[in-house]
């Protein structure tokens, strides 16, 4: 069975975007840069919700070719672009750089991707990660918890209808304040 981690920056009260999808209060250093490059790398395959996908591709596919691109910057570029992904979307059907898309039911596709052969995937985007917390699909969770209250906006987790037992895996603290905490859900 793959394993499934859901694993995105978040607000210290728990938002993935602020208010109009505003990602800036995120707090950058090349430390945190350097491990999320680092998860793409080690990344079987990552599934995206529309605007995640949409935010990512309209940068990463030709980041590493901007003037004053820096090594890193070139490195997760070329890993984003060439990981394989699938895009979760009824409205989105043309993709490019490794991704398929799919418009069917995220859930049983998500679970059909679990039972297959290959390493471990990602779910990005909090939409798309909301359905598959919600059916009990998400083998771990990794919060990296940036120093920053946005009072409002698209949260880390969604409502669920019963409790999701945690075991702490792993802590580490980043620059500018940042941590991260990563939990395997007990089963």
């Amino acid at each position: 069975m793959r394993r499934l981690t859901y694993a995105m920056s978040a607000s210290l009260d728990g938002y993935v975007a602020a208010p109009g999808g505003d990602l800036t209060w995120g707090v950058s250093s090349d430390e945190l840069f350097d491990w999320w490059s680092e998860r793409v790398g080690e990344t079987s395959l990552a599934l995206y919700g529309r605007r995640l996908w949409e935010g990512m591709s309209a940068h990463w596919p030709t980041a590493d070719r901007h003037p004053g691109a820096t090594p890193a910057h070139i490195q997760f570029s070329r890993r984003w672009r060439d990981m394989p992904k699938v895009l979760f979307s009824s409205t989105v059907s043309t993709t490019d750089w490794n991704t398929r898309s799919i418009a069917e039911d995220a859930v049983t596709e998500i679970r059909r991707l679990k039972t297959g052969d290959g390493g471990a995937m990602d779910i990005g985007g909090a939409t798309l990660a909301a359905a598959a917390m919600r059916a009990g699909l998400i083998d771990e969770y990794v919060v990296v918890t940036h120093p920053v209250l946005v009072g409002r906006g698209l949260p880390f987790f969604t409502a669920l209808d019963s409790w999701v037992n945690l075991t702490l895996v792993e802590t580490r603290a980043f620059p500018g304040g940042v941590l991260l905490t990563r939990y395997e859900t007990r089963r």
